[in-house]
């Protein structure tokens, strides 16, 4: 059992979310590690320096150099974990999307848009391409000012119940906001990202099981904070490509008549 798992962490389902846990549960041994050896400090100081012990103080000062050392260590054991381990395994997390965009076109791509205090799905339809949008358009239609003059939008649809995606594919979100700064988080998948007005920002993740879950927004972003919720299925691959087709045909009839 991992040391994460008194916290009560949801169940892991995605691929790189082992790794993330990994790093989280030596981070944590390391904080507890730390706990101790400063509250023994703290006990240690609070005896060897109570009042009646030493009645009068010492303008003296330290005569070794023991506390320099320390820091001197401390700063080394952080040097280690910041070039050792966070640095690589951010540039490999990096490399893998670069290569994920590469090798496989046809991953699952969605749009996700937040604003206070709900999130919005768009997804680019049958063509793979999503419709230019422009804020200027919002309408209570167009509720992403989705281009009607753009042909790659015809097909396009949105959605505002669930973010739906297929278990076993690399996807990728592209996120941002039409207001305030949000943070687009899905915990069993160990992801989240900030959504910013005017940047669409790429997270990407790959389901290794079907389930029903929850995103939240982890950006204080307003009163209704902590109501901004929201649902995510994984579903089988097959079902998701009839739905995702399903959709994209009923928009783009809908526009052609």
């Amino acid at each position: 059992m991992s040391i994460l798992d008194y916290f009560g962490l949801p169940e892991n389902y995605s691929q790189h979310g082992e790794q993330v846990d990994q790093m989280n549960s030596v981070i944590t041994w390391l904080m507890l590690v730390l706990f101790v050896g400063w509250s023994t400090f703290f006990v240690i100081a609070l005896f060897k320096f109570w009042h009646k012990r030493n009645p009068k103080s010492s303008y003296a000062g330290v005569k070794n150099h023991v506390s320099t050392h320390i820091e001197i260590g401390v700063v080394v054991v952080e040097a280690v974990f910041l070039l050792g381990f966070a640095f690589p395994l951010w540039a490999e997390r990096t490399d893998k999307f670069e290569r994920v965009v590469a090798n496989d076109p046809n991953a699952p791509r969605v749009r996700v848009v937040g604003q206070q205090y709900s999130w919005t799905y768009h997804y680019p339809g049958n063509d793979g391409v999503f419709g230019r949008t422009d804020n200027t358009l919002i309408t209570g239609d167009n509720s992403l000012g989705i281009d009607p003059e753009d042909p790659n939008g015809d097909d396009d649809f949105i959605s505002t119940s669930a973010l739906r995606l297929p278990v076993g594919r690399d996807c990728i979100l592209q996120v941002t906001s039409k207001d305030v700064i949000h943070n687009f988080a899905i915990v069993p998948m160990r992801i989240q990202q900030d959504c910013i007005p005017g940047k669409e920002i790429p997270m990407w993740f790959k389901p290794v099981k079907e389930l029903e879950t929850y995103v939240v927004c982890a950006q204080l972003c307003g009163e209704k904070h902590a109501d901004m919720k929201g649902s995510m299925e994984v579903i089988n691959a097959k079902e998701y490509y009839e739905w995702a087709k399903k959709r994209s045909d009923e928009e783009l009839a809908k526009k052609q008549k």
